[in-house]
């Protein structure tokens, strides 16, 4: 009789052991690859946010890892869609012949926070844009923008003259065309090596949200700071995941991850993005930083905004080949982040 207990005891130990194996084996990693600093919002908000997000909504049955540096940023796209990583983000400029849509919202004039601008991206991404196919391979889980691009320079900027000549490290998408506009020698490089290339008189300035003041030190670097309202620019992103890590998973994990993405993780990216600027801007400040703030009639924001003229003209020209109403994309886009911008701060 003992004998026999013993046997139905260690059968229940192997089964219950067994069951726990299997559980354990049921966890799935969600590889996320990420770059920038540690202290930059996608690394100290955004990423950890929505790993939390999809941990809780998968029951636990989906881990997420974030990896640090896995490649150049302009190869994520391509990193993801050959399942070397499951997911990661990178900026749209990276990709200049595949990506011309997401350049809608880089236009100046826009005058919105990041959150705003990203909500009405991702918006129109689904309704005018995605048919277009520039993200085939991949599946979009959010878009964002930055807050507004503005002037970090070695020396002070009094007016646009001042620019004609000067080396400024630059990032693709629109930020190229306000280069031309200026007659400045844009430097195309990674936003890693800007305080590198700063420090070493490589470059005379550069474009850039002002977050980068306290994520990059460029308050080290970058003594004067020039503010235009509403910025020059926003530089547009999308965070992606491979498609084929979907299938492979359970459908309703599948639904889950896609549940607490989409508008949702744009709007904690856009938001992110935003608070790390008003970091930016106290860290400028706490350096002892030259912040020229220019006023909506300052004599360099009235240059500014004839320089502009023509470009939304120009991006619906570039855009011409992709089969969409782009003057009805971009018109809604901007309703929809004006709109988006004042329930906010109602």
């Amino acid at each position: 009789m003992k004998t026999f207990l013993k046997s139905m005891a260690g059968a229940a130990a192997l089964t219950l052991g067994l069951t726990a194996s299997a559980a354990v084996s049921a966890e799935t990693t969600l590889i996320v690859g990420t770059w920038q600093p540690p202290g930059n919002p996608m690394n100290s908000v955004v990423w950890p946010t929505w790993a939390e997000w999809v941990e809780e909504a998968t029951e636990g049955r989906v881990k997420v890892k974030i990896e640090q540096d896995v490649g150049h940023p302009k190869t994520y796209f391509q990193l993801v869609e050959d399942g070397v990583i499951n997911a990661g983000w990178s900026y749209h400029g990276y990709g200049p012949g595949r990506f011309k849509l997401p350049v809608a919202v880089e236009l100046p004039g826009l005058n919105v926070s990041g959150e705003a601008a990203s909500v009405a991206l991702w918006r129109t991404q689904q309704k005018y844009f995605a048919d277009a196919g520039e993200f085939e391979g991949l599946t979009l889980l959010g878009m964002f923008t930055h807050g507004p691009g503005q002037l970090h320079t070695i020396d002070p900027i009094e007016d646009l003259e001042d620019l004609k000549g000067k080396k400024i490290r630059i990032g693709g998408g629109v930020q190229t065309e306000l280069a031309e506009r200026m007659d400045i020698t844009g430097v195309a490089a990674p936003g890693s090596k800007v305080y590198e290339m700063m420090q070493q008189g490589v470059i005379d300035g550069v474009f850039m949200p002002v977050t980068e003041q306290k994520s990059l030190r460029l308050h080290e670097v970058a003594p004067n700071l020039t503010v235009f309202p509403g910025g020059m620019y926003l530089g547009s992103f999308s965070m992606f995941i491979d498609p084929y890590f979907l299938e492979d998973l359970d459908p309703k994990d599948a639904e889950a991850i896609m549940s607490v993405s989409g508008e949702k993780l744009s709007a904690l990216a856009g938001r992110a993005w935003d608070q790390a600027d008003v970091e930016g801007f106290e860290a400028a400040r706490a350096a002892g930083v030259n912040v020229k703030e220019l006023g909506p009639n300052d004599p360099m924001t009235l240059e500014f905004r004839e320089l502009i003229k023509g470009m939304d003209d120009a991006w619906i020209e570039s855009v011409s080949d992709r089969g969409v109403d782009a003057r009805a994309a971009l018109e809604e886009l901007r309703s929809i982040a004006r709109a988006y911008e004042a329930q906010t701060q109602e």
